[in-house]
């Protein structure tokens, strides 16, 4: 789960938003960056102690981002648009 508690998100947030500055054309970032961004993340904390374990630690985060993500983030956008639109 991403709910960490204050302080570690305290610890974090400088960095996310050093490395998503928007001085970028338009504020756009592209999904190839966002992707080098994630996998470099990873790539870093596997090769600290590569093991099975990890790799499922890993990759089960990975899901699970992905599923907060939608949960939160695209249910919400689709359920504002589904009262805007109608249903299909």
């Amino acid at each position: 789960m991403p709910y960490i508690k204050q302080n570690m998100r305290d610890k974090y947030d400088p960095l996310i938003t050093l490395a998503l500055d928007t001085d970028r054309l338009g504020g756009y970032y592209a999904v190839g960056e966002l992707n080098y961004f994630i996998s470099k993340l990873i790539v870093r904390m596997w090769n600290d102690s590569p093991s099975y374990q990890k790799a499922n630690d890993i990759i089960g985060a990975l899901e699970c981002v992905k599923q907060e993500f939608y949960r939160k983030q695209v249910a919400p956008y689709e359920e504002k648009k589904i009262k805007e639109n109608g249903n299909i």
